[in-house]
C-alpha cells in the first residue's frame, strides 16, 4: 500500500507539473497578485513539481522526494489562504467563492499529510 500512495503521488506531481506548461493561464490564475512574476513562478514551480515527482517515485531518494513534496505542497499555501481572503459569495467561478476556496485550502492540507506520509514510510 505504501508503495502505491508513494508511485501515485509521483504521478499526481509529474503531471501536474507537465500542466503547468500545457495550461499556463490556469495555473497563473492561482498565483496571488501581490507575489508578481506569474509566469516566472508558474514554470519554475512546474518544474520543482516534476523533479520531486521523480524523487518520489525513485525508492532510494523516495523519503527526501516525500519531505520536499510536503514542502512544496506547503508553500502552496500561500495561494489558497489569500484564495480565502479574496473570496466573495458573488463571484462566477465556485473556486473564488468562500465555499470553493476552504474547499482549496482542505485539500491542500490533504496533499501535504499525503507527502509527509510517503515521507514516512519510505524510511
Amino acid at each position: 500500500m505504501h508503495a502505491i500512495a508513494a508511485v501515485t503521488l509521483a504521478v499526481f506531481l509529474v503531471v501536474t507539473g507537465v500542466m503547468h506548461f500545457l495550461l499556463p493561464d490556469y495555473f497563473r490564475t492561482l498565483v496571488p497578485a501581490w507575489l508578481r512574476r506569474e509566469r516566472f513562478l508558474v514554470a519554475a514551480s512546474g518544474v520543482v513539481e516534476v523533479v520531486v515527482g521523480a524523487l518520489v517515485l525513485i525508492p532510494r531518494t523516495r523519503p527526501a522526494g516525500g519531505w520536499a513534496a510536503a514542502l512544496l505542497i506547503t508553500c502552496y499555501l500561500v495561494s489558497h489562504v489569500d484564495a480565502l481572503r479574496c473570496a466573495r459569495p458573488d463571484r462566477p467561478r465556485l473556486l473564488e467563492r468562500p465555499v470553493g476556496a476552504v474547499a482549496r485550502l482542505v485539500v491542500n492540507v490533504l496533499y501535504v499529510v499525503w507527502a509527509v506520509a510517503v515521507a514516512g514510510s519510505a524510511v
